[in-house]
């Protein structure tokens, strides 16, 4: 039988590094299933897990733009177009058009709908749920946490309304998960993302920020070796 490993993705959605490491390590994962042996050794299931990078963020949000050259790059227009466009670099690469404006805020409530598909609907569900807030918030200006934001990634997802609209209206839904979450991820002594580990059958591989396609293949197959 297959050592089965779990991959747990540390992530927050408005965390531009998080989603180039996710399109990268999804890449890593179909060319290692198309070159594996059948049986493979190993098989992977992906578990998404929450980190907020700004908790302080408010709901209402500021412009992200401005958000970034004031709180990363201390006004310097200079800096913050250097960054914009590396990251524009980054993203063509990636199939991502980055869009550095549109509102920035607080993640809560993405990470908690995030949380409560996964934990209802499985490792599917939960990626489409991710690819939907992704999208809405790096490319297409989305607010995201807003009550569109949200229904729009249920429905990605496969959910019907009643149901989308009772966990994006329901503030308690899915809390105790995120926040027990984050409390667990500080505790391993996470304090970046995207932060990854790849359990093992000897040891666990933890690869921290976004790396290369190749790398994450790499730790794949030095898991499956070890089985």
């Amino acid at each position: 039988m297959p050592y089965e490993s779990t991959i747990t993705f540390t992530l927050d959605v408005i965390c531009p590094w998080t989603y180039l490491a996710y399109l990268r390590l999804t890449r890593a994962l179909t060319l290692y299933n198309a070159s594996a042996p059948h049986p493979p050794p190993a098989t992977f299931t992906l578990h998404l897990a929450p980190y907020q990078l700004y908790p302080s963020a408010s709901k209402e949000g500021t412009e992200k733009y401005t958000w970034y050259l004031n709180e990363k790059y201390a006004g310097s227009a200079e800096k913050m177009d250097m960054y914009t466009k590396y990251m524009a670099e980054l993203g063509r690469k990636e199939g991502i058009a980055f869009d550095f404006h549109g509102p920035m805020a607080n993640s809560f409530d993405a990470l908690r709908v995030l949380m409560y598909v996964q934990a209802q609907h499985g490792e599917g569900a939960a990626r489409k749920t991710l690819e939907s807030l992704y999208a809405q918030y790096f490319t297409q200006r989305a607010h995201p946490s807003s009550h569109e934001t949200l229904m729009a990634a249920c429905r990605a997802a496969g959910l019907e309304d009643g149901e989308a609209e009772r966990v994006v209206a329901g503030e308690e839904v899915g809390r105790r998960e995120v926040e027990r979450g984050v409390r667990e991820q500080r505790g391993d002594g996470v304090d970046s993302v995207p932060y990854v580990v790849f359990e093992g059958r000897k040891r666990d591989f933890t690869l921290v920020g976004a790396r290369e396609v190749e790398e994450y293949v790499k730790t794949l197959e030095a898991v499956a070796k070890e089985c």
